[in-house]
């Protein structure tokens, strides 16, 4: 049985309950996105996930045995990386430039760290050694 002056107190609550769900649907304002597609590109691949840098420079592509890189500005595959293993999903930890690669079937981390490799021209340019020196050394010794 029901004390006194118990059931004002839950009529109260309730219709405090349905104005305010009242208020709060009308007072939401929906507002409209538009999508404007900047590029499409065939990768040949069937893509398992993807991660991108925080620059937004590089798009990593996971395929299962490989992670094809992609460079948005320049609307190409900058690189392959075959890989040993199979990975089913891929993170970007940006601070610490380190992929994260998972497997579920193995049950594995696989961590990369992402280090850019810069290539300089040195065609025309004096050199010491072998022209197909795996190594080169460029020394910029001509600027003040």
């Amino acid at each position: 049985m029901a004390r006194k002056g118990r059931e004002p107190k839950c009529i109260i609550t309730v219709f405090c309950a349905i104005a305010l769900a009242t208020f709060l649907r009308v007072a939401v304002a929906h507002a409209n996105v538009e999508l404007t597609p900047l590029s499409q590109t065939a990768l040949n691949v069937q893509p398992l996930d993807v991660a991108t840098s925080p620059d937004g420079k590089r798009v990593f592509v996971l395929t299962g045995r490989e992670i094809v890189v992609y460079s948005p500005p320049d609307g190409k595959i900058t690189d392959r990386i075959r890989l040993s293993e199979r990975f089913e999903r891929i993170s970007y930890a940006s601070e610490a430039n380190l992929l994260f690669l998972t497997s579920s079937a193995t049950g594995s981390l696989k961590t990369v760290k992402v280090e850019p490799v810069f290539v300089v021209d040195t065609a025309g340019r004096p050199f010491k050694g072998p022209a197909d020196a795996p190594v080169t050394i460029a020394v910029f010794d001509d600027y003040q």
